[in-house]
């Protein structure tokens, strides 16, 4: 039912997504953490939250809050749109709120030609490759009359102007977090061990979708870089975190190069069970090319040494390599080079329990509230 305290008087909010609860990805979890942060504000102004394709039925940790969601999924989806289009038109035209959060660049046309007729403030979250590119005219045009924009790190701001001429000084960033009660140091599970035979080994792990259309993850170059590390480290093994289908040339060519023993494929890890897993790795290797890359953090947050690629929004998690390695992430030289290096565990950034102490003072779910706090008394 909607909220019966909002009326066109109150201070609110209107947030406005896709899908948070029907669909698990990085984008959800990043939403979630984000209404998660709006929920602890010290002083937290009524919000309406629009759902293009969350039903009502489906699993809301956040129904019995203060936010009032307004759910639209609707068959075949194309009414979807329709509906919400009316939805949101009658309730802007009667509330008034103060300001529009447009939760993605597919509803920014829709958000964006209402509250410019309505005079009121949007503004439209980015964060990552769907806006890497040159846009559409009405997302482009939606996006550069914007009051402000959010995205998830400095690259991811520099690739969205550089494509839509946009102004990056209307660009705020609102990090990814990682929850540092969930993802904690701890030993290594010896079930786990025995189950993927890594008893004695010193492992490398990535987590990572295997598509075909994400080799950009590069876990063929690590890969390919374990030869090398292999001679330095000669009981080093390979733990890939993912499906996809991408893992069978992945297995063909680690067969190719003669380490297919070094390598298991442990495929999709529900969530709840990846703190164990990140927990096995003595390095967490992805020469990727990232809008920022949550694994990272997880992976700090367990106190486990990382390497990414150099030149993404991998920066922001890495703090400009100040946690950890950044290489050219095609790069399976540069690859087998730092991973050697982190083996040999010499460096401050193997310092688990430093490295998780300075994820968490940048990137914890308080720090998340107090940046939010900030962008929104802008």
């Amino acid at each position: 039912m909607p909220n019966s305290s909002v009326s066109p008087s109150s201070p609110h909010y209107v947030f406005a997504f896709l899908e948070i609860f029907e669909c698990e990805g990085g984008i959800q979890s990043y939403i979630q953490d984000i209404l998660s942060a709006y929920l602890a504000l010290p002083q937290m102004p009524a919000a309406t939250v629009f759902l293009l394709r969350d039903g009502p039925n489906c699993p809301n940790p956040f129904s019995h809050s203060k936010l009032d969601f307004r759910y639209l999924k609707t068959f075949p989806a194309v009414l979807g749109r329709v509906r919400l289009a009316i939805a949101l038109a009658l309730y802007l035209l009667w509330q008034r709120p103060q300001r529009v959060f447009c939760g993605h660049i597919r509803l920014a046309p829709l958000v964006g030609w209402l509250c410019q007729r309505l005079n009121i403030p949007y503004t439209v979250l980015t964060y990552g490759k769907e806006v890497w590119s040159s846009l559409p005219p009405p997302d482009q045009q939606a996006l550069q009359a914007a009051d402000r924009i959010w995205t998830i790190s400095r690259y991811s701001r520099d690739m969205a102007c550089q494509a839509n001429q946009l102004d990056p000084t209307r660009v705020d960033m609102l990090p990814c977090v990682v929850n540092g009660q969930t993802f904690t140091p701890g030993s290594k599970s010896s079930e786990l061990l025995e189950k993927y035979q890594l008893t004695g080994h010193r492992v490398l792990m990535t987590v990572a979708r295997l598509w075909s259309g994400d080799i950009y993850k590069g876990v063929d170059i690590t890969i390919r870089a374990l030869p090398k590390i292999a001679q330095a480290f000669p009981t080093v093994k390979y733990l890939v975190i993912g499906r996809g289908d991408d893992q069978p040339r992945l297995a063909r060519l680690a067969t190719e190069l003669g380490v297919a023993d070094r390598v298991v494929f442990a495929g999709f890890v529900p969530t709840e069970a990846l703190v164990d897993h990140y927990r096995l790795a003595d390095v967490y290797v992805m020469p990727s090319q990232e809008g920022f890359g949550i694994v990272y953090l997880e992976a700090m947050a367990c106190g486990v040494p990382t390497l990414s690629g150099d030149s993404d929004g991998s920066a922001d998690p890495l703090q400009d390599g100040r946690l950890g390695w950044r290489v050219p992430h095609r790069d399976e030289a540069a690859v087998a080079t730092a991973c050697i290096e982190i083996l040999k565990g010499n460096d401050r950034r193997c310092d688990g329990t430093w490295l998780r102490q300075e994820t968490l003072a940048k990137f914890s779910q308080t720090a998340l509230v107090e940046r939010l706090q900030t962008l929104l008394a802008v």
